[in-house]
């Protein structure tokens, strides 16, 4: 069975930066398991793994443009320190997540912390970077009509 929308797709993966430096890897945990054609992972890396088998291999190098966007220097802004939970310490670096507005959650980095305010940056921590990819195709079957109804992929022994 290839790879194609509405299956459920298990990948192994290392994902490097252009340094060849390691970001993420599966390797020695559990396959990744996504719906494909759902959007749960980069377009760039979905395109490249539509079509492919069990066992087959691909690498690719994936452009800021099919991965996680371009920088927008208007998603980083300031945070009245009154907004965020009394026993937080806010320091740089740290992820925390925001009511989007929308009814979902937006991770932010904190990039400087002032006085009344700290600034964060609403940005994919990998916004402009080509992402480079090496993964193996684990497994492949056709999504249950629940899977498709969440859109997203059940691994085993999970329901939701």
């Amino acid at each position: 069975m290839d790879v194609q929308v509405n299956r459920v797709v298990a990948i192994e993966y290392t994902l490097k930066g252009d340094d060849g430096e390691v970001i993420d890897s599966s390797s020695g945990g559990e396959p990744l398991y996504y719906l494909h054609g759902h959007g749960n992972i980069v377009p760039g890396l979905e395109e490249a793994l539509t079509g492919k088998t069990v066992g087959e291999e691909v690498n690719v190098s994936v452009p800021p443009d099919k991965g996680y966007g371009a920088r927008d220097e208007s998603r980083v802004f300031e945070v009245p320190k009154t907004s965020l939970p009394n026993d937080l310490k806010p320091a740089k670096g740290m992820v925390l997540q925001m009511n989007s507005g929308t009814g979902g959650s937006l991770p932010v980095t904190i990039r400087k912390v002032k006085l009344h305010s700290v600034e964060v940056d609403a940005n994919h921590q990998l916004a402009d970077r080509t992402l480079h990819f090496s993964v193996t195709v684990k497994d492949v079957r056709k999504a249950t009509k629940t899977e498709i109804e969440h859109g997203h992929a059940h691994s085993p022994g999970h329901s939701h």
